[in-house]
């Protein structure tokens, strides 16, 4: 069944790609159908993939094979809300270490310019907490990361 809504992310021509490193990396996340071109298009031909239904984290999206007219950028960005450093570090190292580059802040960029934000509950707790200290802390030793260290999290948020 076709989900009511769904995110459509433009890709050059490897949306396909995409999708499988997504559902390979995150869980609950896979390919659910890949259509091709009935006919030629301005950035491709018939029979070319033209879209990806995928499931990433539970969230329905379509990749489309839109060619070269459109980028990726940081106004869009999938946060990925993490238990523990050892899947901080699987996620950040799987995007970063394929192609991918590092931000700031938690945020990296896979190799097709998509942002994600691997952002671990402990930050996101310490800033929505009621102890505005412990969030100025957190928030101060969150602005000097990349990847987001969960030991000096939790040392600044305990002060």
């Amino acid at each position: 069944m076709t989900p009511k809504n769904s995110v459509c992310l433009w890709f050059d021509h490897d949306a396909l790609e995409a999708a499988t490193f997504y559902a390979e990396i995150f869980p609950d996340s896979r390919v659910d159908a890949v259509h091709h071109a009935p006919a030629d298009y301005p950035s491709g031909k018939a029979g070319d993939v033209l879209t990806v239904q995928f499931t990433v984290m539970g969230i329905p999206c379509i990749g489309l094979n839109g060619g070269d007219t459109f980028r990726h950028s940081e106004a869009f960005s999938f946060q990925v809300a993490t238990d523990d450093q050892a899947e901080t570090d699987r996620l950040w190292n799987a995007i970063v270490g394929n192609g991918g580059q590092e931000s700031a802040c938690g945020w990296c960029k896979d190799r097709w310019g998509l942002s994600w934000q691997i952002t671990p509950r402990v930050l996101t707790d310490a800033m929505a907490g009621t102890d505005r200290a412990a969030a100025r802390r957190v928030f101060e030793a969150m602005m000097e990361m990349r990847k987001i260290d969960v030991a000096a999290i939790e040392a600044a948020r305990r002060g």
